[in-house]
């Protein structure tokens, strides 16, 4: 089942933003399992929004390709707030 999940993070820039995409996403679109990927800078900080083919892939990006490369340099600080939700309507 499809896998929903929101970032945000508070006092986030569009700057660090790329300069997590620039270590995380491969040159050639998405990371494997991930269907979508919509952000932007909103009200107090930056908001992402990621849809994966399932939870387990969502975790083996956290695990696998994340984790690995933080801190990154210029990227986000610390954990972002998150919500996420096993998708129940994707049309």
């Amino acid at each position: 089942m499809a896998y929903l999940q929101v970032h945000f993070w508070p006092g986030g820039t569009e700057e660090q933003y790329g300069a997590m995409i620039k270590v995380l996403h491969p040159g050639t679109g998405l990371p494997e399992g991930q269907r979508s990927h919509t952000s932007g800078p909103t009200e107090g900080g930056y908001l992402i929004s990621v849809i994966w083919d399932s939870k387990e892939r969502s975790d083996a990006f956290m695990q696998n390709t994340l984790l690995p490369v933080l801190p990154v340099d210029g990227g986000f600080a610390g954990a972002p707030e998150e919500r996420a939700a096993e998708v129940a309507h994707d049309e």
